[in-house]
């Protein structure tokens, strides 16, 4: 379905329990059937939208940062992607598909969509859980961002390839500390949180990846 003018794919049943949310790049779209069957595996009843972004580099960064690898930098719009999620993207759907109206909302993603979601917790409490799948916690400046301002959701599921950080970039190759860093930290505030080390690099499973993470933030771990 149309909403504000981007083709959003919507899998799942009304009235549901859940609201899962994925920022999506074109590269992921092919991929969503298998995602989608395998967070079906779950028993409880869902309704997941992927959105799908232009530029990815720039609607999933909080702030503007120079390149990493390649030539394009990072524009820092997430601001703008989080605003149309609110007053757009779940307005809609709640209206559309006639979920309650204290429907438990996830947001998820992989990659820079796994950091937007952390990010994007810590400037709302709209979201229940956060499934962020090898999330870009190498971001310049995130990890003392997050500091400042305490990601706001209860349950945070994260998780990461075992070989993403042997990597011969300098910036990137900080993520496996990055993230042992943020677990901690969840813990120590009292967050219902995991992190789940994957086997291969960043580019591996990815579908499977995230939708295990959307799983597990779905479930009950008292």
């Amino acid at each position: 379905m149309l909403i504000g003018n981007r083709p959003c794919l919507i899998y799942g049943e009304a009235h549901a329990e859940y609201l899962l949310l994925q920022m999506t790049g074109e590269h992921e779209l092919q991929s969503m059937e298998s995602e989608v069957t395998a967070i079906a595996q779950s028993a409880h009843h869902f309704l997941f939208a992927a959105i799908p972004v232009e530029s990815w580099n720039d609607a999933l960064s909080p702030w503007e940062a120079p390149a990493v690898w390649g030539k394009q930098g990072f524009g820092g719009n997430a601001t703008d992607t989080l605003r149309f999620l609110t007053e757009q993207v779940v307005p809609t759907l709640k209206q559309q598909f006639r979920l309650p109206e204290n429907v438990k909302i996830i947001l998820g993603g992989y990659s820079l969509a796994g950091l937007f979601a952390l990010w994007a917790s810590t400037q709302t409490n709209l979201f229940y859980g956060i499934a962020a799948a090898s999330p870009s916690v190498w971001f310049p400046g995130w990890m003392e961002f997050e500091q400042q301002h305490p990601i706001q959701a209860q349950h945070i599921y994260l998780s990461l390839g075992d070989k993403e950080e042997h990597t011969k970039n300098a910036v990137m190759a900080a993520v496996g500390d990055s993230i042992c860093t943020l677990h901690s930290r969840l813990a120590e505030r009292g967050t219902d949180c995991t992190l789940e080390w994957n086997s291969g690099g960043h580019f591996k499973d990815a579908d499977l990846r995230t939708a295990k993470a959307f799983r597990w933030t779905m479930e009950d771990h008292t």
